[in-house]
């Protein structure tokens, strides 16, 4: 089992579990508790009261986090012709078909990759490369698209998307801790509207759970989850 630090040991000492904030309580004692000596991400994680295991009760989307992300973002789009005459001009950071291939030879140093509908094809044979790693392109996730332009400048701007796990838990970034308190309180409510948006029809009872926000090093957080259940 993993041991922490002093340093967590002390923050974690800050908090009563037992007595869930809201969201800018958390959120200030999350930026209060940050102790490493580089700028940490703010993530959110949310119990949901989903079974991942049949397939009517997968919870996944995207969301543009209004404050965006707080990291630059490398953007590769596969698309040729037109399509990728646009992709360079709304400022992607690889374009081409040609990356497929270069793919295949385990080049990935992209955070984020689109592509047309006709290069699918293609990109298909790369879904055990980046399947794995989250970067495989899907229309679910609005990266499979022939409107280039909006994909790059979202993903620019701080589109995220969120996939409930094998255990009904969604993990995601909503910024860092360097971010003035107003946008991460913008941004886990961006991210909290689409989750509750996607709720399954086929999922009963509650669906919140329960609510956390941490830091990367810092302990959790507990947000009082009554403030987003509809049932």
């Amino acid at each position: 089992m993993a041991r922490h630090g002093k340093q967590f040991a002390n923050a974690a000492a800050t908090i009563d579990r037992t007595t869930p904030l809201t969201p800018t309580e958390a959120l200030e004692r999350v930026k209060q508790n940050a102790y490493a000596k580089f700028d940490e991400t703010v993530e959110l994680a949310v119990r949901l009261g989903v079974d991942p295991r049949h397939a009517d009760q997968i919870v996944r989307s995207t969301v543009v986090l209004p404050a965006g992300t707080g990291r630059t973002v490398r953007i590769l789009v596969l698309a040729q012709g037109d399509k990728a005459r646009e992709a360079e001009e709304a400022g992607a950071d690889f374009v081409g078909a040609d990356y497929v291939e270069k793919i295949e030879s385990g080049w990935v140093d992209f955070d984020v990759a689109i592509a047309t509908p006709d290069m699918m094809r293609e990109v298909g044979k790369l879904g055990r490369i980046l399947g794995p790693r989250g970067l495989m392109p899907t229309p679910k996730a609005g990266t499979v698209t022939m409107d280039v332009q909006r994909a790059v400048t979202e993903a620019r701007a701080g589109r995220i998307e969120f996939r409930v796990d094998k255990f009904g838990n969604v993990h995601a970034p909503i910024g860092k801790v360097s971010f003035e308190l107003p946008q991460l309180e913008a941004n886990l409510k961006a991210l909290m509207d689409a989750i509750k948006r996607q709720r399954p029809a086929a999922a009963k009872g509650l669906y919140i759970r329960s609510v956390t926000v941490s830091s990367t090093m810092g302990p959790g957080v507990p947000i009082d989850p009554y403030l987003y259940r509809t049932a």
